[in-house]
């Protein structure tokens, strides 16, 4: 997809390997996070102090699109299937994403449109997903209202990833990216504007924005789930408690 913000990354900062009560998550509780229900949409300037008040809307309708969050297991635990975005590409080149993109006409549904292109862009074929079902939306400032779904991937899919659209495709741990204490906010003067993002650094991959955004929704729903369990030790008080926002460099 292409809806992130458009920001030029801020240099990548060395992961974290702490041990994470996330860890102990298995499909079955992501399917449970799934079926509780929806909140409402995040959006770019949900971290500004004036939460979207700070920005007039434009006026003209979100474009609609959907994303896929497509979980494997390798035998290791479950994985996110992310991509890097070709860097010759004129909008967003380079950034993370999740494999998705905008609703076509021909699309009879928002999660036609993230199955057929997560097809195109990285070859995981509608067949080779479970598909859970969707968690909360994200707008964007780029005038984007993106809907992502969560499914499983069959262990033994191998991507093939169009390299028109897409540089690299990478899996990195559920468990890492679900965790508060791997998670930060950063700011940046973009535009006239104080922009403030979520980021997840991990192996010299940045995830950050709208991508970053969504898998903390997905993280304040397992966190719930932990907690209930008996295995989060408070996690729900961690849930806003990514580290203050600093600029890149």
């Amino acid at each position: 997809m292409d809806m992130t913000d458009a920001l030029s990354s801020p240099s990548v900062a060395p992961a974290g390997d702490a041990p994470s009560p996330f860890a102990a998550i298995d499909a079955d509780m992501v399917r449970e996070a799934v079926r509780r229900g929806r909140g409402g949409a995040s959006s770019d300037f949900d971290l500004l102090p004036g939460g979207r008040a700070s920005f007039p809307p434009a006026g003209a309708p979100l474009r609609q699109a959907g994303v896929l969050c497509p979980l494997v297991d390798r035998g290791d635990g479950l994985r996110v299937i992310l991509t890097r975005r070709a860097d010759h590409l004129r909008q967003h080149a380079g950034q993370v994403a999740f494999p998705g993109g905008r609703v076509d006409p021909t699309d009879p549904s928002l999660l036609h449109a993230a199955l057929r292109e997560a097809d195109e862009e990285i070859g995981l074929a509608a067949h080779q997903v479970d598909i859970f079902g969707a968690i909360d939306g994200h707008e964007t400032g780029t005038g984007y209202a993106i809907t992502p779904f969560v499914g499983l991937v069959t262990p033994d899919f191998a991507p093939r990833s169009d390299p028109s659209e897409v540089a690299e495709v990478f899996e990195p741990p559920l468990a890492f990216l679900m965790d508060p204490a791997n998670r930060r906010t950063e700011s940046r003067y973009f535009q006239g504007r104080d922009r403030r993002y979520y980021a997840m650094p991990w192996e010299g991959r940045y995830i950050w924005g709208a991508t970053a955004r969504m898998l903390v929704g997905l993280s304040d729903r397992l966190a719930d789930l932990l907690d209930e369990a008996g295995l989060g030790g408070g996690l729900r008080d961690l849930r806003d408690g990514a580290r203050p926002p600093h600029g890149p460099g």
